[in-house]
């Protein structure tokens, strides 16, 4: 289809702030800008679609000495080796480590292993970061 030009209407402040917003983020166009925030809005509807393929990572931080929480997390991420493309461990300090197990399939199920994974007993602190394959995204 190539490149459409279309107008949009905002108010002046509201411009002036994502001006701003563009700066900070080293945008060079406002045209860039809006095409990350419409991308970013796509990959948000997809995750909607339970059976959409997405991707996205689980982030974990725990502190390693409670009681069977390595065993678990292990268990839990062989449990679903078919949605699990890769982990990273990086250890903090002599007690916290950062987790990060990358993931791969259906929305839904991505969801529920990162459910299970940060509701797990000892983990302090777990975020799921969503995205996309990238096949339908232009």
């Amino acid at each position: 289809m190539g490149l459409v030009r279309f107008g949009v209407s905002l108010p002046g402040e509201l411009l002036r702030r994502f001006d701003v917003l563009i700066r900070q983020k080293g945008y060079q166009s406002r045209s860039e800008a809006l095409r990350d925030l419409i991308r970013d809005a796509l990959v948000q509807a997809q995750w909607q679609e339970p059976g959409a393929d997405t991707a996205g990572t689980i982030t974990l931080v725990y502190d390693h000495a409670t009681r069977e929480l390595q065993d678990t997390l292990t268990e839990l991420q062989h449990s679903h080796h078919r949605l699990i493309v890769s982990s990273l461990h990086v250890h903090l300090d002599e007690h916290n480590c950062l987790e990060v197990v990358v993931l791969r399939g259906k929305a839904r199920e991505l969801q529920q292993v990162a459910d299970r994974l940060i509701g797990t007993r000892g983990v302090k602190h777990g975020k799921l970061t969503i995205t996309t394959t990238g096949r339908e995204l232009k």
